[in-house]
């Protein structure tokens, strides 16, 4: 269990502050808006009204003994840029900011953000690549180049084992789990048979995983991969 200040109740500090409270984690949120504050009070226990651009509030917090400090201000810029110097100032171990836009993160990392988080950036860029191509469920980013994706198995694939497929040697593509109806086999063997409701966990570089899902260059060769195999 963590401890968390969550600063900022918008759309996105609530649902932080929810989802952390959820994982059992300790949670104590502050908002200077008393209306914001009465309509979360149900939900935690540890809620505050308080303005945190002023230092005595944010001391009065003991901000140096929580695990995590999230500043989730949307509407006011200049307010995170104080309320983020003034954690560091106080001793805050970890301070995550809320930017909009690369000149804010740059700011707030000047001024001391241990870690700065685009939510309209990263979800517009998620959406972006999900909606790409019709056959990506998901995906989680992991660099510039790889990412975690969730794949329905491709035709020419069903009916094919794992090992013959040999998705890494050619498409430089692993296959890390499989999820079938409410059930996930992670890691599967190599002689696994690919079957039709197969959604495929997978790891790689962006652009092998579109060139792979859309079925370009598999077709011939997986039918001869299972010819070999029943030989």
């Amino acid at each position: 269990m963590k401890s968390i200040l969550v600063i900022g109740l918008g759309r996105l500090g609530r649902l932080l502050s929810k989802n952390m409270a959820e994982l059992g984690n300790d949670v104590m949120v502050v908002d200077k808006d008393e209306e914001v504050i009465e309509e979360v009070s149900g939900l935690f226990t540890d809620a505050h009204i308080g303005d945190c651009t002023n230092e005595a509030v944010l001391r009065s917090l003991s901000v140096s003994g929580f695990d995590l400090c999230f500043v989730t201000i949307g509407s006011n810029f200049e307010s995170s840029l104080v309320i983020t110097s003034l954690l560091k100032k106080l001793g805050a171990k970890y301070v995550v900011a809320k930017a909009k836009q690369d000149i804010q993160a740059e700011l707030l990392c000047t001024i001391g953000a241990d870690e700065v988080i685009y939510p309209d950036k990263e979800l517009a860029e998620k959406l972006a690549v999900r909606f790409n191509a019709d056959n990506i469920f998901d995906f989680i980013q992991l660099t510039d180049q790889y990412a975690i994706f969730e794949i329905p198995v491709m035709d020419s694939l069903v009916g094919v084992t794992l090992r013959d497929a040999d998705l890494r040697h050619r498409f430089g593509v692993n296959v890390i789990a499989i999820k079938k109806e409410n059930t996930l086999d992670p890691v599967p063997a190599p002689d696994y048979t690919f079957r039709p409701d197969d959604v495929l966990v997978v790891i790689g570089r962006t652009e092998d995983v579109f060139r792979m899902s859309s079925g370009k260059n598999m077709g011939r060769t997986v039918v001869k991969k299972k010819q070999e195999s029943k030989k």
